[in-house]
């Protein structure tokens, strides 16, 4: 009987614990605290799953010089603010939580730049779906399927040599300044 009031007894404190933590508590919600133990893990584990159960096998266009141009057009507009062009880092990436990869960067031992090592289907994936817990957005709605694959197949090649008008696109600075007239509104007079 005993055993029985302290299972049940258990089964209650767990959830109220609960509650009281993530109501009262401090519980990581900026993007500045520290991770929940294991968070990484429980979140790469079920992701990793989805994306090889669904990621297509090979693109349905090949890695030309008009899609890489096309690729890094969509690219500039789209991910380089978090993401970073070759050489120029993006100014905020290294704030959000989990970071965003640099993707025209090496990264390890090997030197691979950005995901170029993953499987294009990978990254279709991710462009497609974003990922959730990230600052990923999906852009399933936004970009078209051809748009998506040009910008899969050019960050699957960034270690390799681009096309001149797509390495131009992808090396000139990006124009982040906010004008005067769009920063804040003008007040109201009469």
């Amino acid at each position: 009987m005993r055993f029985l009031l302290g299972l049940i007894l258990g089964f209650l404190i767990i959830p109220v614990w609960g509650f009281i933590y993530l109501r009262f508590g401090h519980p990581p919600v900026a993007v500045a605290d520290p991770p929940f133990p294991l968070e990484k893990q429980i979140v790469r584990a079920p992701l990793a799953a989805r994306i090889e159960k669904e990621m297509a096998a090979s693109a349905p266009m090949e890695a030309s010089a008009t899609n890489l141009t096309s690729g890094a057009q969509v690219y500039r507009a789209q991910c380089a603010s978090c993401h970073g062009l070759y050489g120029r880092p993006s100014e905020f990436a290294a704030h959000m939580y989990p970071r965003a990869p640099q993707l025209w960067a090496p990264r390890g031992n090997k030197g691979v730049v950005g995901v170029s090592d993953d499987p294009v289907g990978e990254t279709e994936w991710k462009v497609v779906h974003g990922i959730r817990l990230t600052g990923m957005p999906a852009f399933g709605k936004i970009l078209n399927p051809t748009q998506i694959w040009q910008v899969s197949l050019l960050v699957k090649n960034a270690g390799q040599p681009m096309p001149a008008d797509a390495t131009k696109l992808l090396t000139e600075p990006l124009d982040t300044s906010v004008s005067s007239s769009s920063a804040a509104p003008s007040p109201a007079g009469p």
